[in-house]
């Protein structure tokens, strides 16, 4: 991690520090060993590390041992243990494979000694093909939706502690309602349509844009089960957590520019909720597809 990103994670955000640098700073490794990188937390962090920071913080770790060539595809990914954002995360990478059209790597976060998230991501040298994608959405243009802050402030409910009232390096722009409005509204589809682009310029790296996509990724993604059944975080005892993670990026991208993430659940069972997503570019190209399972206790309900 250079000076500049470790200073700029340790101010964290701020009208001298703006959020999206921040985030950058967040992405910039520190090298501990080859193969050994080490990563930081927002000091405004809540009681855990947020799922998408360490997702992208081992994208990271991953693509830094690969030929720059070389597009990460997919990625899968388990949350093992909750992590602490006091301490640093310290990330193995496992060179498992370097073919001649694939290259597969494997990464461990640890801390306390013990892994708290697994990921192996999957990169491969530019190829042509065949050529289809889905269609996107009829929505609204993101400049024509107000902000999450600014819908969030109108909401008086008693109790409510949503972060969307917190500064972030990602612009949100809800298409569908708002969960904190289904809350209100009673139940609705299991669906969920935002707006999202980095707050801010981000530089010419490929692998920076990627990884700012995969920490963009578990946000908002579980609002779509939650929305089935009119509760959301904060405004209800939910008790949530990412479980698993898998990320197919299909055409390059800048995260820089507006991307709708077109979010549904076709299952909820067990305390856990399945959602899946898709990523449209602003011209309608589908550039990367999700899928997560998430833990949902919502304390009161059968």
């Amino acid at each position: 991690m250079t000076e500049a990103a470790r200073r700029a994670a340790a101010e964290g955000g701020g009208p001298e520090q703006p959020m999206l640098d921040q985030l950058i700073a967040l992405l910039d490794l520190e090298v501990i060993e080859e193969n050994i990188f080490r990563g930081v937390s927002p000091p405004d962090s809540p009681v855990r590390v947020f799922g998408g920071q360490v997702a992208g913080q081992a994208l990271v770790a991953a693509g830094r041992t690969v030929d720059p060539e070389r597009r990460v595809h997919s990625l899968h990914a388990y949350f093992i243990r909750g992590g602490d954002p006091r301490v640093p995360i310290v990330y193995e990478v496992e060179r498992t494979r370097d073919g001649r059209s694939f290259t597969t790597r494997r990464v461990t976060a640890i801390q306390h000694g013990k892994a708290i998230f697994t990921l192996s991501a999957s990169f491969q040298r530019t190829e042509d093909g065949i050529e289809h994608s889905d269609d996107m959405p009829e929505v609204p243009d993101p400049e024509t939706l107000p902000g999450v802050a600014e819908q969030a402030a109108e909401l008086e409910i008693e109790g409510f502690t949503s972060s969307a009232l917190r500064p972030r390096p990602i612009d949100l722009r809800y298409v569908t309602e708002p969960p904190w409005r289904s809350r209100e509204n009673g139940p609705r589809a299991a669906r969920n349509q935002v707006w999202m682009r980095a707050d801010g310029t981000l530089p010419d790296s490929q692998l920076l844009h990627v990884c700012v996509l995969t920490y963009a990724s578990d946000m908002t993604l579980l609002d779509a089960p939650l929305a089935r059944h009119g509760v959301y975080w904060g405004t209800d005892k939910v008790i949530g957590a990412s479980l698993d993670h898998a990320l197919w990026f299909h055409r390059p991208f800048r995260a820089d520019e507006w991307f709708l993430y077109d979010c549904a659940s076709p299952s909820a069972s067990g305390a856990r909720g399945l959602a899946t997503g898709r990523f449209f570019s602003r011209d309608g190209t589908l550039i990367a597809t999700v899928v997560q399972e998430g833990l949902l206790r919502v304390i009161g309900t059968t």
